[in-house]
């Protein structure tokens, strides 16, 4: 019994210990570029909700899972993005939100540097990511900030194109306690 009274009070001072953080829109971007033509095309997203639980002196105790609108995809091309809410891209009626879930944060290098390995779930379809990113106090809150490379037919978006099969996202989120 005593080792059981130990252990839960054990997990509860882990998770008091672990900062609680909520993604917010506000001075936060999330951002993709693929070539079309041979030429680059920007977009961004917004909506984020979620949370992230983080201490940057115990990284490997966090986790991250967040989504996105994929409804809000703005190209600053009215057209290009209705396109691209249609089914045969990221099909907004049926899948609505795109997520990003950490299985395993870990500390990289200096301190401030870690490495994210996680699941993208975009239609229903699911893939490891894995990629470098930063985390800094900033406004009372942390900013986390990273880029990763996809393959957009790995999730069933865009079909046969003459956009380019691999786009990188560019993450630069803003997370407040």
């Amino acid at each position: 019994m005593k080792n059981t009274l130990l252990l839960l009070v054990a997990v509860i001072m882990t998770k008091l210990v672990s900062a609680q953080y909520k993604p917010v829109d506000q001075g936060s971007e999330i951002k993709f570029t693929v070539n079309n033509f041979g030429f680059g095309v920007d977009g961004s997203l917004k909506g984020l909700q979620g949370s992230i639980d983080f201490d940057p002196q115990n990284a490997a105790a966090g986790h991250f899972d967040v989504t996105i609108d994929a409804s809000t995809v703005n190209t600053d091309n009215s057209l290009r993005d209705s396109h691209l809410k249609n089914d045969g891209y990221f099909d907004v009626k049926n899948y609505p939100r795109i997520r990003l879930a950490s299985t395993r944060l870990a500390p990289a290098g200096s301190p401030g540097n870690y490495t994210f390995t996680g699941q993208l779930t975009i239609k229903d379809k699911t893939k490891e990511v894995s990629f470098p990113f930063t985390a800094v106090p900033a406004n009372g809150g942390m900013a986390f900030k990273g880029s990763f490379k996809i393959n957009r037919k790995d999730f069933g978006v865009g079909g046969t194109s003459t956009i380019s099969n691999e786009l990188t996202v560019s993450l630069n989120v803003m997370a407040n306690k």
